[in-house]
């Protein structure tokens, strides 16, 4: 079985799969293309991608690619918590701008799923967090993108002072949404 919620953000999904439990652990097929597809998530995906984020605190994001690498994404935290967030970058849309939070754990086995036109971070909420994630076109860093995290007119309600946030210089240095180019109309 798989849930498939929606979200306030149009065509991003939370996905819970089921876990089958026993007393060695549990079972979960965290992803089946044809349960997608009839859930109406019908995407491709070519990549997968396994991060470590040894503090907590630690945020990584907001990022995305551009055409013609533009990626969804498929987010699940295989240890740890993480607050998942998505943000609209769609100019034309009527949620440009705005954003959801999602809290993915190791525990609760929950995934999000980030369409293209918008772009993804998170922070760690505890130490040792590692993040799986699948993406639907190759790296290119020609095509990867990034706005600041915590941009004042997103509004977002990050778990972490900037000044005890764990940031990549490249995280530090990016642009707020209103100085963005319109990657996507």
């Amino acid at each position: 079985m798989l849930k498939v919620e929606p979200t306030v953000l149009p065509d991003v999904r939370v996905v819970s799969p089921q876990r089958i439990g026993d007393r060695r652990g549990f079972f979960s097929e965290t992803y089946n293309r044809q349960r997608f597809t009839d859930a109406g998530i019908d995407v491709e995906f070519v990549q997968d991608n396994h991060s470590l984020s040894a503090s907590a605190g630690t945020v990584r994001g907001l990022h995305f690619q551009s055409v013609p690498f533009a990626q969804a994404k498929l987010v699940r935290v295989v240890r740890g918590r993480i607050l998942d967030v998505v943000v609209d970058i769609r100019r034309s849309s009527p949620t440009f701008g705005k954003h959801i939070a999602v809290e993915l754990s190791a525990e609760n086995g929950l995934q999000l799923f980030v369409p293209i036109g918008f772009a993804h971070g998170f922070c760690t909420l505890e130490p040792d967090t590692e993040i799986v994630y699948k993406v639907s076109a190759y790296y290119s860093s020609a095509h990867d993108h990034g706005m600041r995290w915590n941009d004042p007119s997103l509004g977002i309600d990050w778990p972490v002072a900037p000044a005890d946030a764990v940031l990549s210089d490249k995280d530090r240095g990016q642009p707020l949404l209103a100085d963005l180019p319109a990657y996507f109309a």
